[in-house]
């Protein structure tokens, strides 16, 4: 597994991931070493790059394969919030709709938070049912800055 740090809008950013895959890109506060870029394999830089693409709103949608673990359930959340298309939000209680069962909301907010490939696997997009941006393991100024962002500035 090999690791890089990017230097992003919202924060210094950990891509993990090996030449076939992508498993974790996620905020970091901490101090964390810049490694050289060259030092990784080929997909991590690719993501660097897309992330930054992203970033200058440039890309909308990432290819990258991506590979995390999780149970079934959470896979399958995972697998819906790929679905949720760029600079568009949608509740934890339509997330738990699409999923099939209502009473799963908080198992889907659970795995919601559990999603360890941020901005690719846009959890950011999953907000309160009466607009609230609730929770977000990045801190919730990033939730509302990716927002932003992809709303060309607009918030809502």
């Amino acid at each position: 597994m090999s690791l890089l740090y990017m230097e992003s809008p919202a924060g210094r950013i950990e891509i993990r991931g090996t030449e076939e895959f992508i498993s974790r890109v996620a905020f970091v506060d901490a101090d964390a070493p810049v490694n050289d870029v060259n030092e990784v394999p080929a997909l991590i830089r690719e993501c660097s790059a897309q992330l930054d693409a992203y970033f200058k709103g440039r890309l909308r949608n990432f290819d990258l394969p991506l590979q995390q673990e999780g149970t079934a359930f959470r896979q399958l959340v995972w697998q819906n919030l790929l679905t949720i298309p760029y600079g568009e939000t949608i509740t934890y209680l339509a997330l738990a709709k699409r999923l099939g069962n209502v009473k799963s909301i908080r198992a889907a907010g659970t795995a919601n938070g559990k999603n360890d490939i941020a901005i690719i696997v846009p959890c950011h997009r999953v907000i309160g049912v009466n607009g609230a941006l609730t929770g977000y393991a990045g801190g919730l100024w990033r939730k509302q800055f990716l927002l932003g962002l992809e709303k060309g500035g607009r918030l809502f």
